[in-house]
Parts: C-alpha cells; sequence; structure tokens
C-alpha cells in the first residue's frame, strides 16, 4: 500500500486531485484509515488513475470520465483517442502560432507609422507578360499567405516534370474586390498553351495585360514583412492623387531559396 502522498508522486497529480476524485467516487483509495481517515492507495490503481488523467486532458468531463472509465476502455482505444486528441492540439498550435505572427507583423506596421521611408517609388509602364501559371480565388485576403507558396511549389513541380523551361523572374498577381481576391502565380513563356501539364490543376497559359501606369517599389527581405511595403506603395499612391486598380503584381527579382531574407521583389501597382 502507498500513502496518498507516494501515490500522487507515482502518477504525477497532485494529493489535492486524489482527493477530488475520491469525493466523485472516480477512484477510491484502495484502504481508508477508520481512526486517522489516512487514505492508503495500491500500485494496482495507478492504470485506472492514468486513463482517468489522459480521459480529462482529451478535454471530457470528470463526469464523462467516469462513464468511460465504467465502461473499461481499452489501450488501443484509448490511444486512439489519444492520438486525435493531440492532432487537433497540435493544429489549434499552429493555428495560434500563425495568428501571432500577424500579430507581430501588424505590431511592426504600426511602429513604422510616421517615421521616414527609404522606400523610393518609381513611376512606369508595364509590359503585358504571358504567363505559365495557376489561378485562384480566396474570399479572405489572409488565405493568401497559406496558398501563393504551395500554388508556385505545384506549378513549378508540374511544369518541370513536364519539361517546359522555367523562365524568371516569377510573377504573383492579385485583383481583389468586394467578393475576394482573384489571384496567380506563374513564370513568363512564349508558349500556346500548357494542356500537357498534369498534376496541377488550373494549369494555363494567360495573358497579364500592359498597364500605361504603374507605381513600383522594391521589397527587400521575406514576404513576413511584405504586407508593411505594399501599405508603404498604397499610401504613396493616395498622396500622390492617384487611383489603384488590378491586377497589382509582385515580381520575384532574386529568391535564393537558403536565404528568404535576401528575397527582392518588385511590386508593381497599376494607376490612374
Amino acid at each position: 500500500m502507498l500513502t496518498i502522498g507516494d501515490f500522487a508522486r507515482l502518477a504525477g497529480v497532485t494529493v489535492r486531485m486524489l482527493r477530488h476524485y475520491d469525493s466523485l467516487g472516480l477512484l477510491v483509495p484502495a484502504h481508508v484509515d477508520p481512526v486517522t481517515s489516512y487514505r492508503r492507495y495500491a500500485a494496482a490503481q495507478l492504470p485506472r488513475l492514468n486513463r482517468l488523467v489522459a480521459l480529462k486532458d482529451l478535454g471530457l468531463t470528470l463526469e464523462q470520465v467516469g462513464t468511460v472509465l465504467d465502461a473499461q476502455v481499452s489501450a488501443d482505444e484509448l490511444r486512439g483517442m489519444l492520438t486525435l486528441r493531440r492532432a487537433q492540439i497540435e493544429e489549434q498550435i499552429a493555428a495560434d502560432l500563425a495568428r501571432l505572427d500577424a500579430i507581430e507583423a501588424r505590431l511592426r506596421t504600426i511602429e513604422k507609422e510616421g517615421t521616414m521611408s527609404e522606400l523610393e517609388y518609381v513611376e512606369k509602364a508595364l509590359p503585358a507578360v504571358r504567363l505559365a501559371q495557376v489561378s485562384g480565388r480566396v474570399a479572405d485576403v489572409t488565405e493568401l499567405g497559406t496558398t501563393i507558396g504551395p500554388a508556385f511549389d505545384r506549378l513549378v513541380g508540374g511544369l518541370t516534370a513536364a519539361g517546359v523551361s522555367l523562365q524568371t523572374p516569377s510573377v504573383a498577381w492579385y485583383d481583389g474586390d468586394t467578393e475576394g481576391t482573384t489571384w496567380g502565380v506563374g513564370f513568363p513563356t512564349a508558349l500556346e498553351s500548357i494542356d500537357h501539364v498534369e498534376g496541377v490543376d488550373g494549369a494555363e497559359v494567360a495573358d497579364l495585360p500592359a498597364a500605361p501606369r504603374a507605381v513600383t517599389v522594391i521589397h527587400r527581405g521575406s514576404m513576413a514583412t511584405i504586407g508593411d511595403t505594399w501599405q508603404a506603395l498604397a499610401t504613396a499612391v493616395d498622396a500622390a492623387g492617384l487611383t489603384a486598380y488590378g491586377p497589382c503584381r509582385e515580381v520575384y527579382l532574386e529568391t535564393p531559396m537558403d536565404d528568404q531574407d535576401a528575397w527582392v521583389t518588385e511590386l508593381q501597382q497599376p494607376v490612374r
């Protein structure tokens, strides 16, 4: 027999929790001294306590835990439940980390407000570009960050497998309206069609129209901070009394895969 303190230590729970489980009838001590009321537990009760704690960590109420314990869930069944719960927690952690990144990016943008910008804006005409591309649409602009990269990867894989040479610089374009944002990613091409490219849904050849007038700026660094540069560009366009219209472009001039902080991207905003 083990004292309540030793049993709690072995199980990794507090004495207070053991008393609470006892009061609920979830884990009754093997013996209670009639004189001192000291609780003693048997080592054979550890498996039940392990299941109790695991089920509670799954998010079940203690009432639900008692029902499952009484149903004598097998170790395999419990392992399956824990595996599912672990996947749910990992998904939540990933979402929370993405939310933290977004908050940090927003804070960086706020901190830059009112400071002198080193960005240099250039007005020029944009030529039409024929792209081997994939395109799509998102209802929420926050989905773009997790959409564009994988879309590029699928396109590169499909074009490479089909023997299509990848001309540079690669391009992403965006055209937003009140219902969402249409996007495209691609590589310059002289081809008339890429219907032979398999495994890339929506692969096509399409022409990005020319823009007789656009304001452009160079963004240096990773995609994590490109939103700041887009906001600065929009502010410059507005300050010049111009009106932006789509589709706007990101032209990836330098993209070393081992160092995204060394990327050089030209942002191009057609204006009137």
